[in-house]
């Protein structure tokens, strides 16, 4: 799916040196930093889960 980015001079300066030291395109680094940020919400998402269920496994195993 097609999609416009705008970024600020300064950022896309710098993905633009980062992309050219790398010799990767800065779509290929937009993606993986959109990735990388998506699997650290849902890590911070199932953290929290468990550390819910863990305590307050007793009012879970009431609630069954």
């Amino acid at each position: 799916m097609a999609m416009t980015l705008r970024l600020p001079e300064d950022l896309d300066a710098k993905l633009t040196e980062r992309a050219r030291r790398e010799g990767r395109s800065k779509q290929e680094l937009a993606i993986e930093a959109i990735r990388d940020a998506q699997d650290r919400a849902e890590l911070k998402v199932d953290d929290v889960l468990a550390e819910l269920m863990d305590s307050d496994a007793e009012i879970l195993d009431y609630l069954k």
